[in-house]
């Protein structure tokens, strides 16, 4: 087999990503690989025939060990080759594998089977495997780390922002623990999902045709073939296993997908220059602009973003390969090739972001400093919501009005929302009374601090990071 320098690749995710996350993309390679995808169909051809040895109660422990020997041998460069005579890639695999096994044994290689009762069952052996062992503990990773600031940040002051407006003051815990339960419950959804993917042994059109002329109990057989690769049958196999099964599992993926998506979005905004509310680590030789030597661009979470606008697209792709004609068609033939470089998208781009998360910072004078400006030109006027409701409350029918009014005269006078509304001292008096009436009875102080009107962002943020953090650490991996 050709050996080719790495800068002839032609997918980016082969040099460019394959380079800098090089320990994800091994990990990766395991399962979704060129190699990876002839050695698991190796193992079901290797389950099928202890299956059928099993069925016939002439299986033995070291018949089973011998066998199993054999699929970790199979050379997929040999199974390569042949299949420059063959033009066939599973007739090409059995050719091969014939001539490891036992000569005895050598005629239930593919006994019973058609091709796709190989590729299916492996495939979803293979997709499952890569999201326990890959994909959902990077996932699992972030979603801890993101659990961990929540919690840090849980008291952590910020202003809300609606609209890329100023809305009412939050926490930065708060704020991050919106991610923690998005990406919390897909993951859940996600290990559940690949944990349901289905195989198949039911022949050509899925009527157990071929089966039924050496079998008594196809079913039987088929149960037993799976049960060696942890799988259990499709409900209804055509020469395809049901297809949505592995749609449902990447849609999911493409949700988690789009979580962190938004999420690389959110804290990219958060660096902006006029904003400065968190900040990325940033390595003593890393150059942020090659001419602006001052820079320290967000280019993770900006790669993140670039990698979703990649790879979210081909969830239509996912969708037109749940359409073959009649039993079976070819047309999903190339596009299911793909799914492998979605997966692998996806996971590097959770990958990135679990190492942004994990260097995460916030700067709390910044969020502090940016509250106290809150409201545009109106200092303090996000508690303009507080002073209305407790203004409507006290029975004042246009009470929405009259505070509206009052940050006009701020904004014109160039004052504090809190001195305009001094300003009118009914108002005011009336406003007191209101809140004293929750148990605040320092209305000056309420008033002059916008970090004491953030509801229950604290407390929401640290249960939420507690309820993830006990599940993640319960969600079984590996």
């Amino acid at each position: 087999m050709e050996a080719r320098n790495i800068f002839l690749n032609l997918s980016p995710l082969d040099h460019r990503y394959s380079l800098s996350e090089s320990g994800i993309f091994r990990q990766l390679s395991a399962f979704i690989s060129e190699q990876a995808a002839v050695l698991s169909c190796a193992r079901a051809e290797i389950a099928l025939m202890k299956a059928h040895l099993a069925v016939r109660g002439e299986l033995t422990a070291e018949t089973e060990a011998e066998l199993d020997a054999v699929a970790g041998r199979v050379d997929p460069a040999a199974v390569y080759a042949e299949e420059e005579k063959t033009r066939h890639n599973i007739r090409a695999l059995v050719n091969v594998m014939k001539t490891m096994v036992p000569e005895k044994l050598a005629p239930l290689v593919h006994l019973g089977a058609t091709s796709v009762d190989i590729l299916d069952t492996a495939l979803a052996v293979r997709i499952r495997d890569c999201m326990h062992r890959v994909v959902i503990p990077v996932l699992r990773d972030l979603e801890l780390n993101l659990c961990a600031i929540a919690a840090r940040e849980a008291e952590t002051p910020q202003v809300g922002r609606t609209h890329g407006q100023h809305a009412v003051p939050i926490t930065f815990g708060f704020a991050v623990a919106e991610y923690v339960s998005r990406l919390g419950k897909s993951i859940l959804e996600i290990e559940r999902l690949a944990g349901s993917l289905r195989g198949k042994l039911a022949g050509p059109v899925g009527a157990y045709n071929g089966l039924s002329m050496i079998v008594r109990n196809p079913e039987e057989l088929e149960r037993k073939y799976l049960e060696f690769l942890g799988l259990t049958p499709s409900e209804h196999s055509t020469q395809l296993v049901e297809p949505e099964y592995l749609l449902r599992l990447l849609l999911e993926c493409n949700v988690a997908f789009g979580v962190i998506a938004n999420l690389a979005d959110d804290l990219r905004n958060l660096q902006r220059s006029e904003i400065g509310e968190v900040f990325e680590q940033f390595s003593a030789s890393q150059v942020g602009s090659s001419t602006m030597p001052q820079k320290r661009n967000p280019w993770n979470s900006e790669h993140v973003k670039s990698l979703w606008k990649t790879f979210a697209p081909r969830v239509l792709t996912f969708f037109m390969d749940q359409i073959s004609e009649h039993q079976r068609d070819l047309t999903n033939s190339a596009s299911q090739r793909f799914v492998a470089d979605y997966i692998a998208g996806f996971a590097m781009a959770a990958f990135r972001m679990k190492t942004v998360v994990a260097g995460l910072q916030a700067d709390r004078d910044n969020m502090a400093a940016n509250l106290a400006r809150a409201g545009g030109k109106v200092q303090g006027g996000v508690l303009a919501e507080p002073a209305y409701l407790l203004l409507a409350e006290a029975g004042v029918s246009d009470a929405h009005e009259v505070v509206r009014k009052i940050t006009l005269e701020a904004e014109t006078a160039g004052i504090p929302f809190y001195a305009a509304l001094k300003n009118h001292p009914d108002v005011f008096a009336k406003i007191s009374a209101q809140l004293a009436g929750t148990g605040i009875s320092d209305a000056d102080g309420f008033f002059a601090d916008p970090a004491r009107y953030r509801g229950i962002a604290a407390e929401k943020a640290s249960a939420l990071a507690a309820k993830y953090s006990r599940l993640m650490e319960d969600l079984p991996i590996g």
